[in-house]
């Protein structure tokens, strides 16, 4: 009988000092096919490669002998976040430890960042949130920012039903993703790892035959995010509403129009439709469509603070970091997450010191240059 993989580190050795480093070891503490549904993108992964390349072909341009006296702080929606820097919401998350989602909320909490749960955590919803409000308590602190990710259900009343408990356990805001429902199938879940804010609910599965109709025209499609969704959505909160995906010029405009109160830049990672540019290639003609707006968030590929200065010169108010999350859960657990957000915040803080800008809202397009121009 062939063992397992390791369990995560009991303490943070000093060889691992970037994201890189804890994406490079996670691999000896997952099974096999754990770590291949979490790196992979879809088809060729064409759009996974470009997520990352998109940050490497913009370089830095530093203002000489400013003052630096400033912080990483911003403000979403009348809250305060510690920095521009939030967890991007990330199914099954117990895939990468024992207890995913609890241990990442506590270490947002810990670090006093923002997180956004999804609705396919492998914890629900409401301990989520009380696990991090407990850690924020004991820390003497105001809660961090918690948001809820939204997958739409094929019944309104079951998504309903996920919106009510998200405003009852305090979420703050709903982040709405409209670029998901179609995405390959993914790993057979082990047991104990399940989607159990979904229990009881419906889950709708795609089979087809020979001659029959494979995807358009079938439940899946008709179940996908339609604008009168949203309007739905707007109706039936006073939260506010990110819209997550990739909503480009009228897209945008009206995904505004409809009442959405923010928009998150992002091709999930490059796990749904190979052949998508990059996030932040896109981000700036959202800029100019949105036209300041709506506050604008990017997801996908961040690995360092320089990707954040980056984003942030572009226009996004913030950043959302999605797989570091499941490597440093699977290399050290709460605490190498922990780590994996201070080691960004550090990353940040010392760019912005090396360009002159001691506040975020000081970065602009003419801090970067386009390499190899």
């Amino acid at each position: 009988m062939s063992e397992g993989p390791p369990p995560p580190l009991t303490a943070i050795p000093a060889s691992l000092r970037s994201l890189a480093d804890y994406e490079a070891r996670a691999p000896q503490h997952m099974m096999a096919q754990v770590w291949q549904h979490i790196r992979e993108g879809a088809g060729r992964e064409v759009t996974l490669r470009e997520n990352r390349a998109a940050f490497d072909r913009i370089g830095l341009l530093p203002r000489a002998m400013a003052e630096l006296d400033g912080d990483t702080r911003i403000d979403l929606f009348g809250r305060s976040h510690a920095s521009p820097i939030l967890l991007a919401p990330l199914a099954y998350m117990r895939l990468a430890h024992p207890e995913g989602e609890l241990a990442a909320v506590r270490a947002a909490a810990a670090l006093d960042a923002g997180m956004v749960v999804s609705t396919l955590a492998s914890a629900s919803l409401e301990d989520i949130a009380s696990a991090g409000r407990a850690l924020s308590q004991e820390l003497g602190r105001q809660p961090a920012p918690l948001w809820f990710q939204l997958y739409l259900q094929p019944e309104r009343e079951h998504s309903l039903q996920l919106l009510r408990r998200a405003e009852d356990a305090g979420y703050e805001a709903i982040v709405l993703t409209i670029d998901a429902g179609l995405k390959p199938a993914g790993i057979t879940l082990p047991p104990g790892v399940d989607a159990v804010n979904l229990a009881g609910m419906p889950r709708p599965r795609q089979t087809s035959v020979p001659g029959g109709r494979i995807l358009l025209g079938t439940p899946l499609t008709d179940a996908a995010p339609k604008w009168a969704d949203l309007a739905w959505l707007r109706a039936a909160t006073t939260l506010p509403i990110l819209v997550k995906g990739l909503v480009l010029g009228g897209d945008a405009r009206r995904t505004v129009d409809e009442g959405a109160d923010g928009l998150i830049v992002s091709n999930h990672g490059g796990r749904v439709l190979d052949g998508l540019p990059s996030a932040l290639d896109l981000l700036p003609a959202v800029v100019e469509t949105t036209r300041g707006q709506v506050p604008l968030l990017l997801d996908g590929g961040v690995r360092q603070g320089t990707d954040v200065v980056k984003a942030l010169a572009l226009g996004a108010k913030a950043v959302l970091v999605g797989r570091p999350q499941m490597h440093a859960l699977a290399v050290a657990g709460m605490p190498g997450l922990a780590h994996v957000i201070h080691l960004l915040r550090t990353e940040l803080e010392a760019a912005m010191a090396q360009l002159g800008c001691p506040r975020v809202d000081l970065l602009g397009r003419e801090r970067l240059v386009t390499l190899g121009a």
